[in-house]
């Protein structure tokens, strides 16, 4: 038996890690919890244009390598220099190249409704499928709970999309807490119970509901009871927070004993977070216990840190299993 587990630590691949600047702490967090990683660097510079100057470090001892970039599209303006970086990478006679790239951002802009509509998450899907092959064929395309699942055939068949998720952190979590046996797992609408139900299938659940009131959209319980329970709102996503804080209010109104929160994404734009800050609580029934966020997206966890009510689980063990597979 010892032979074989030292047999299977040898098999390892050893990855070389570049990363883009917003990524850092995360790549280096990523680099603790494997001794198979190794930490790359790439000069992240730009012409008095505007436009990137850009230089990879150690690009000849990389050859025959591993490869790996952990990506953060978390505005337009930055997508531009790390697909330079991602399209030079594979070229540079290396064994294999993985891209992570933790959120799929252009994700919940993915069907025409009217056309005319143009579905980003489509186009930034064929642009990742263009990634040149390495020495070892395809990029594998690393990404987390993706808004909607259809969207792996978004990609094209030049490169390979390993899905993964967030959930198995949620579960350890769910494990550590004092109520542990005392959990309901509840979902905004019918699309985050068909993304997750599958993996929480222990746990009871609530299913909420959107409907249109005049000229309101209100949120109602559709099925299941959260009387006494720690409910944990499960979603893959969060914007303005609007649909979690109105799930919060008929939960609590419903009897439950505290209702948290989970997001694999915490995008939050102009400061959404804010309003889901303890101190910006109307009162005990108006706040979160928990609100848990992973750090997919770097800006986000940066500004929220760990302030009450939100708590971050960090993806990096996750990612260095992935870069094994």
């Amino acid at each position: 038996m010892e032979f074989v587990a030292a047999a299977k630590q040898k098999a390892k691949k050893h990855i070389h890690l570049f990363y883009c600047s917003e990524c850092e702490e995360l790549a280096l967090k990523v680099a603790a919890s494997s001794d198979a990683i190794e930490l790359q660097s790439i000069n992240w510079r730009s012409f008095d244009d505007g436009f990137p100057n850009l230089f990879i470090n150690k690009a000849h001892d990389i050859r025959g390598q591993h490869v790996a970039f952990l990506a953060s599209f978390s505005s337009p303006a930055v997508i531009f220099e790390q697909i330079s970086v991602i399209f030079a990478l594979p070229k540079l006679f290396i064994a294999s190249f993985t891209l992570v790239l933790p959120f799929f951002p252009t994700g919940s802009f993915e069907r025409v409704e009217e056309e005319g509509d143009v579905a980003t998450a489509f186009t930034l899907a064929r642009i990742l499928s263009m990634i040149p092959k390495s020495r070892g064929g395809p990029t594998s395309v690393v990404i987390y709970d993706i808004h909607a699942l259809q969207e792996r055939f978004y990609f094209g068949d030049d490169v390979l999309p390993c899905f993964e998720t967030g959930i198995p952190l949620l579960l350890q979590r769910l494990r550590q807490l004092p109520d542990a046996e005392n959990i309901t797992i509840a979902f905004p609408d019918d699309g985050a119970w068909k993304r997750f139900h599958k993996l929480l299938q222990h746990f009871p659940m609530i299913v909420c509901n959107k409907v249109r009131e005049g000229d309101k959209r209100i949120v109602l319980i559709k099925e299941g009871n959260p009387e006494g329970r720690h409910v944990v709102i499960v979603d893959d996503l969060v914007q303005s927070g609007g649909t979690l804080r109105e799930c919060q209010k008929v939960l609590a109104s419903h009897g439950a004993a505290k209702v948290s929160a989970y997001v694999t994404h915490a995008v939050f734009p102009k400061r959404s977070y804010e309003r889901f800050m303890s101190s910006n609580s109307a009162g005990p029934g108006d706040q979160f216990a928990y609100f848990w966020i992973t750090d997919s997206c770097p800006h986000t966890v940066k500004a929220i840190g760990q302030r009450p009510p939100f708590e971050v689980l960090s993806l990096a063990g996750s990612i260095a299993d992935a870069l094994q597979i």
